[in-house]
Formats: C-alpha cells, sequence, structure tokens
C-alpha cells in the first residue's frame, strides 16, 4: 500500500515518525560533514527541499534528538557506522528568516530581533547555570525586540558562547532562508540600511565566532559578497552551477520514477517529465521539482502547483518594466529559443532594474531557467545556453503576461476581438484605450522616455499576442536595433483564420506630416520588403493575408 502523500511538511520527525511518503535524502549529511567547511552557503529555488534538510540535520546532530535513532535507522545515514555514533552529539542554533517580510526597515529589524529573542527564550535554562556571570545574565535579559544594533549583531556569537560552555562543544549553526529580508528590502525600498545591519550580525555570527564548529545557510540568491559577505573568507557557496550536493534537493528521475511506480502513475512519465522535469544542479540532470512532483502523487493531476505556491511580483516587476531587449528575449524563450549570454551568480540587486545579465541570473536562481549548455568564448568566458525550464514555468510566464493586460485594460481583450474580425475602427479605438492605460505600466521611469516607451508597450504587446493568440497562430517578430521596424507575422493555424502582418512605426514629423501619412510609410514597408513571402511559401493566397500599418505618437495610435 503507497504511503500517505502529506503536503507542505517541513518537520523531519513528523515526516518519518507519521510514515508519510519521503525520499531519502540523509546521506547529505555525509557529504556536507565530510567536506568539513566552515561555513556553506547553498541556493536551490524555492521549494525544493531546503527547509526540510536543514530541519534533518538539526534532529540528526542536535543533543536535543539524542538518542533518536527510530529516526534515522531504516535510511542510509544508518548504514554508516561512524554517523551512528555522531547522532545527538552538538549543540545546535536553528533559525530561519522565511517569515521576515516587511515593508519598512524598522519593521525588518524588528522580526529579525524577535527571532533572536525566541531562540534565546529557548535556552533560558543558561540562566539558571552556572557557566555565566552576572554580566552575561543581565545581558542575557537585554536581549529583545528593541535591543540597539551593537546588542543584535553580537547575539548569535554570545548565544554560541553559552551553549559552548555549558556542553562543552562548539555549536553548529544552520540559517535556513537567509535572503528573504534582502528581498523584501530590495522590492520595498530599504536595501542599504539592512544590508548595513545585516553585515554586522553575519560577520560576528559566521566569521568572527570562535565558537562555531561549522555553518549552513541556505536560500535562493547568492547575495553579492560586496553587499553582506565581504568579511566571510570562510564561506563556500553553493549554487545552481555547483557539483556539491547537485542531488541533495530536489528529486532524481529515478527517485521520480519509483514514486510513480508505487502510486500507479507509471503510465504518465512522459508527461511528468515535460512538466516537473528540467533543472540542472552541477552535473546533475534531469532533476525534478519535488513540490510539484508530492502534489502530482496526491492528486494525479497536472497543474502548475509551484508557480502558485507564492507570489512572483518582483520577477513580474523586472521582466514587465524592462526594456524593450528584456521583452524581445523573453518572446525567444516563450517561443521555445535559447538565450546565450553570460551570468553572474552573485546577485547584485541595485543592478536588476537596469543590467540585463542580471535579471537573467536571478530567474536562473530562481528556477524559472535552466542551463542547457554552456561553452568558453574566445576571452575565456562562459557563456550559457539558457531555456525556460518545463511546461509548468512556460505557464507561469503566460499567466503573466496575461495578467499584464487583464489587470489594467479590459479593453485590451476587444482589441483582441476586432482584430480578429478585421474591424479596424474597433481597433483603432480599443487600442488608443490599451495604449493609454498601459503605457506607464510598461516603463516607470520618472521621466518616461518618449523614445523607450513606444518600445517597452510595443514589446509588451506582442508578449500578449503570443500568449492570447497562441493556440491560433503561430507568432514571430523580425525585429532590427531600435524601433525602427518591428513586423510581426501572424500564421494561422487553421485553414479558418487569415494571416496577418503588423508593423510599427513611430510618426517622424520631419518626413510624415500625419499620422496617417506613417501607417502608409508602414503598409509600404509591408509591400516592398515582400514580408508575406514567408506565409505565401506555406500555401497561404494573398487573399487570405491581411495587412496593418500601426502608427505611433505620444500615447496616440492610428492603425490603418
Amino acid at each position: 500500500m503507497p504511503r500517505t502523500v502529506g503536503i507542505g511538511h517541513q518537520d523531519f520527525e513528523q515526516m518519518i515518525t507519521t510514515e508519510n511518503f519521503y525520499i531519502d535524502k540523509t546521506m547529505f549529511i555525509k557529504e556536507w560533514w565530510e567536506n568539513n567547511d566552515a561555513v556553506t552557503l547553498i541556493t536551490r529555488p524555492r521549494r525544493f527541499g531546503k527547509t526540510l534538510n536543514l530541519d534533518m540535520i538539526e534532529h540528526f546532530f542536535s543533543l536535543n534528538h539524542a538518542g533518536r535513532s527510530d529516526l534515522f535507522q531504516n535510511l542510509s545515514i544508518w548504514q554508516e557506522e561512524k554517523y551512528r555514533e555522531l547522532q545527538g552529539t552538538y549543540p545546535v542554533i536553528f533559525l530561519s528568516f522565511a517569515s521576515v517580510k516587511a515593508t519598512s526597515f524598522p519593521e525588518a529589524r524588528k522580526s529579525i530581533c524577535q527571532i533572536i529573542k525566541k531562540l534565546y527564550n529557548k535556552y533560558d535554562f543558561l540562566l539558571e547555570s552556572s557557566h555565566l556571570n552576572e554580566d552575561e545574565r543581565k545581558m542575557y535579559n537585554h536581549i529583545s525586540n528593541d535591543m540597539e544594533n551593537h546588542m543584535a549583531a553580537n547575539s548569535l556569537n554570545a548565544l554560541s558562547d553559552y551553549l559552548m560552555r555549558y556542553y562543552g562543544k562548539k555549536v553548529l549553526i544552520l540559517l535556513d532562508e537567509y535572503d528573504t529580508p534582502m528581498q523584501e528590502a530590495y522590492v520595498h525600498g530599504y536595501w542599504d540600511e539592512l544590508v548595513s545591519f545585516i553585515r554586522n550580525l553575519f560577520n560576528s555570527t559566521f566569521k568572527t565566532n570562535p565558537f562555531l564548529e561549522r555553518a549552513i545557510m541556505t536560500g535562493i540568491t547568492r547575495v553579492s559578497k560586496e553587499s553582506i559577505f565581504s568579511d566571510l573568507n570562510n564561506l563556500t557557496v553553493v549554487t545552481t552551477t555547483s557539483d556539491l550536493y547537485a542531488d541533495s534537493f530536489g528529486f532524481s528521475q529515478s527517485e521520480v520514477w519509483n514514486a510513480l511506480e508505487e502510486y500507479g502513475l507509471s503510465d504518465k512519465k512522459d508527461d511528468v517529465r515535460s512538466w516537473y522535469d528540467g533543472f540542472t544542479f552541477g552535473n546533475k540532470t534531469d532533476i525534478y521539482n519535488p513540490w510539484s512532483i508530492i502534489n502530482y502523487l496526491k492528486y494525479a493531476k497536472f497543474s502548475p502547483y509551484w508557480v502558485n505556491t507564492s507570489s512572483n511580483s518582483l520577477i513580474g516587476k523586472l521582466i514587465r518594466e524592462g526594456s524593450a531587449d528584456t521583452k524581445m528575449v523573453m518572446e525567444d524563450l516563450l517561443s521555445g529559443k535559447v538565450l546565450r549570454t553570460q551570468i553572474d551568480e552573485q546577485i547584485v540587486f541595485s543592478q536588476l532594474g537596469h543590467k540585463e545579465t542580471a535579471i537573467w541570473s536571478l530567474l536562473l536562481a530562481s528556477g524559472y531557467l535552466r542551463v542547457k549548455h554552456w561553452s568558453m568564448d574566445k576571452r575565456d568566458r562562459i557563456i550559457y545556453e539558457l531555456v525556460l525550464t518545463n511546461r509548468e514555468v512556460s505557464l507561469m510566464f503566460e499567466q503573466m503576461v496575461e495578467d499584464w493586460f487583464s489587470d489594467f485594460t479590459p479593453a485590451y481583450n476587444q482589441f483582441i476581438k476586432a482584430l480578429l474580425l478585421d474591424d479596424k475602427k474597433a481597433m483603432n479605438h480599443y487600442m488608443n484605450r490599451v495604449a493609454f492605460t498601459t503605457f506607464s505600466y510598461f516603463d516607470t521611469g520618472k521621466q518616461p522616455s518618449e523614445a523607450t516607451e513606444p518600445e517597452r508597450f510595443y514589446h509588451g504587446f506582442v508578449l500578449g499576442l503570443m500568449v492570447d493568440l497562441g493556440e491560433r497562430y503561430t507568432i514571430t517578430s523580425n525585429r532590427e536595433s531600435g524601433f525602427g521596424r518591428y513586423d510581426v507575422v501572424l500564421e494561422p493555424l487553421s485553414d479558418r483564420d487569415d494571416a496577418i502582418i503588423l508593423e510599427f512605426k513611430v510618426h517622424d514629423p520631419d518626413e510624415e506630416e500625419t499620422l496617417a501619412d506613417t501607417v502608409q510609410k508602414a503598409l509600404d514597408q509591408i509591400e516592398r520588403k515582400k514580408y508575406s513571402a514567408v506565409l505565401e511559401a506555406k500555401g497561404i493566397p494573398q487573399e487570405r493575408i491581411r495587412r496593418y500599418g500601426f502608427a505611433f505618437e505620444g500615447k496616440t495610435v492610428l492603425i490603418g
């Protein structure tokens, strides 16, 4: 009989004692211990088992769980005689920043101090011991939600000291979701204040801490060294491109195949691979999304489980407000093409708004892109070939694009209907409403540029066409640098629909007197450059090829 599939469990003991579905990842304990690194930072996408693995580490090493062989005796690590002797032998400090999602620095600071205060409360028995002197007891009691910065910075270092004295062994420190406060700080505009606070805390906890045996930090991104790790030269960083711990997070293909067999779903392997495979960690390919696999095992229904688990607002904001080039890359990715780019795995949040490689680096770290191939160029730089990870991720981006228009411009759907019906009057009416409403949405600069705003809008608009008409048309765009030419071809997938060619032009008052002249220039270009030739070559007759020129001036559009 298959095991019960419980959703959302992050408590290792509960998983084991209730005999929930669990894939054995205990050899991570051995790999980490034998690497003997002082401080290890591991980045993986969300919902990839980071919290559960840290809880497993805590249950294995912590003195609070001494004698709990029952939790591990049926798992791989218990086959190792040496590790049986290590179980339950270290003081462990385990904390998580997952809940630090504040909109201001004072709130974030208070939230972190609350977490530290709760840790101290857990070890209140130290106050009754003989290991603390009177001054230390006073300081212990001054740990609070509103403690001063210098006390907060030194708090985990001091607690390590007290625990080492009490137990006679150095401590292990486990910090989960270290970067959640950093992402919130970037989104809400208090980055510099938080960086200063976190840098001092991390330096005291992980660098100048003589009471520390080893530490693990987990998160989604590798925040740049200059931001918060400037003093941590003892840090071992494990990203998605690293070989270390490559199969410790996420499910391998053999693990997924075994699970499908257990639940009578072996005939769905190909669909499961298409939906949930695609992650590559270091030298391990075919890593599956564990959150989605567990949900699929429970419900036996294909759905974008993972992309619905938390907000993708930062990703959406970066792409929506990104340059025309950013949107063109998204066009290519959504149509299955490859992005060739350099990647900087040290995410510099201050660069996200203007440096495109930073956006793709974040998407890779977050699991939305995967490495298909990499190579060295002539200057010995690593060039990555990136694609959307799988069907689930593609659906997420399609929904994101749909939301851009449906949330802000109900007229967009009316424009699409008018386009399909060849109703130019309605097309003009609704397109002007769409443009007026969404221009500032796609360009949020303090002084939107009349040169960049049309590009951002129209490239976003084409993404909308690709998503909304993708089931009826194959949509391609043939663009040159700048906004000088940007034609779009909609090739029908059925004989019932006409082919459509769109040409966008910005009104140039030096060359055209009116918008109508600009429309005619766009139409003339369609004919002169024979844009219809590719359609005619596929057997679509001239009478089934419609041509439209879009002329743009400010937020005014004329379609002819």
